[in-house]
């Protein structure tokens, strides 16, 4: 059966979010991201764009290009609470969605086309969303999901694009390979150098030479180019969440060491939920005491992967949570509400070197292993009767090697 795939992409996501916070904002050049000179560009208007601004451009070079735009820290809190309306609405009509990203939605429609029809369900649901949170939104609609979000950029700003299963070659024919998901800069500039600048091109090289030349990412983009993708719309309730806990050998109240494998276990999970290409909006810290009485806690908080901001959510959750000081057997911490995405860099706080830091640890952990690289906070300390056992096992196996040193001497003489 040919799928019938929806995209729809919130246009301008942050920047639509403070025009409904501040109407004045309206038709001005609006840049959102870190405010000092080190900062990185989160998000900006189509009238910044149009001076050259671009996303993950440093602030400093942004201020070069359009001094007179208006600069916003921005509110990723704010955000991620509309992206959850967006959200809602989209799961209160659709039949399998996909929430790929903070602003962007896969919808599989297939077979639906046999009661309504597909493009005027999708625009009235279009227009839905657009009415109950007041943001501009922009689709597309065609037989794969690499399709349908290429029509959708094409679409923008605010705009709507049908391409059916007999015109998708021709609608990306024309098209530069910029277009094509997945072609990054390296990419980019690796076909340019073979003269292709048009998908058309692009779609006439033989699949094995793209394959010789860039390996599976080449046949993958080959494949995009005459638009072929099977990748299925993974419905988002499969994606509900990721957790860790830790049962004691001996119950506790030692509230050092408890912060400490709190802090160990969310970095860990954190760093599994970076490697999945995820971000999560809910936090849950749980404990279990000694008499087996369990409780838990959790968090909203805005779409992030650092583990620097889980921590300090996972131990203000722990200290509003164990309130009985008895103790305790087992704690848990769990990551929901979890959408695939890189993590937005923490663009309205953070440094580059924040970012850096973070993917030079992670790069260390790919290639070394998970515990390459650990957190101080995590990494806990010996109590002093830990200490005292410690030294009197290490006497007892240095007593024992004297005395196989003895014996092995003894039978050579």
């Amino acid at each position: 059966m040919e799928r019938t795939i929806l995209h729809m992409d919130l246009d301008t996501f942050f920047v639509s979010v403070e025009r409904l916070k501040n109407s004045k904002l309206e038709g001005l050049p609006v840049i959102i991201g870190g405010m000092s000179d080190r900062g990185v560009v989160a998000g900006c208007s189509y009238e910044a764009r149009s001076y050259g601004v671009s996303s993950a451009m440093p602030m400093k070079m942004a201020r070069q290009l359009c001094p007179d735009a208006v600069f916003i820290r921005g509110d990723m809190e704010a955000y991620s609470n509309f992206s959850k309306i967006v959200t809602d609405i989209i799961a209160d009509r659709a039949p399998a969605y996909e929430k790929s990203s903070v602003d962007e939605h896969y919808i599989d429609m297939t077979g639906m086309d046999r009661f309504y029809s597909t493009g005027k369900w999708a625009g009235e649901l279009r227009q839905r969303i657009t009415g109950e949170t007041g943001l501009p939104i922009s689709m597309g609609l065609s037989v794969n999901k690499t399709v349908s979000k290429i029509a959708t950029g094409e679409a923008k700003p605010n705009g709507e694009k049908q391409v059916e299963a007999s015109l998708v070659n021709l609608f990306l024919d024309p098209l530069s390979i910029r277009k094509i998901p997945m072609v990054g800069k390296k990419s980019y500039h690796l076909l340019r150098s073979m003269g292709i600048s048009r998908i058309y091109t692009l779609r006439q090289i033989p699949a094995d030479m793209m394959m010789s030349l860039m390996g599976k990412n080449g046949m993958d983009i080959w494949k995009k180019a005459n638009g072929i993708d099977h990748s299925p719309v993974v419905n988002y309730s499969e994606q509900k969440s990721i957790s860790t806990e830790s049962t004691f050998d001996r119950d506790t109240t030692d509230l050092v060491r408890l912060n400490q494998i709190l802090s160990s276990m969310v970095e860990k999970i954190a760093w599994q939920m970076r490697k999945q290409e995820k971000l999560t909006s809910c936090i849950t810290v749980k404990i279990r005491y000694s008499n087996f009485d369990t409780h838990s806690l959790q968090k909203r908080i805005p779409y992030t992967s650092f583990d620097h901001v889980l921590i300090d959510a996972a131990k203000e959750l722990f200290a509003k949570l164990y309130k009985r000081r008895m103790l305790i057997r087992l704690i848990g911490v769990r990551f929901s509400h979890m959408v695939r995405g890189v993590q937005q860099l923490n663009m309205f706080e953070d440094t580059p070197e924040m970012v850096s830091l973070y993917l030079t640890m992670d790069s260390l952990r790919k290639r070394f292993g998970q515990n390459a690289v650990k957190r101080a906070c995590g990494v806990w300390t010996l109590s002093e009767k830990e200490e005292k056992a410690l030294k009197r096992l290490r006497n007892e196996l240095k007593e024992q090697k004297a005395m196989e040193e003895r014996l092995k001497s003894r039978w050579q003489h």
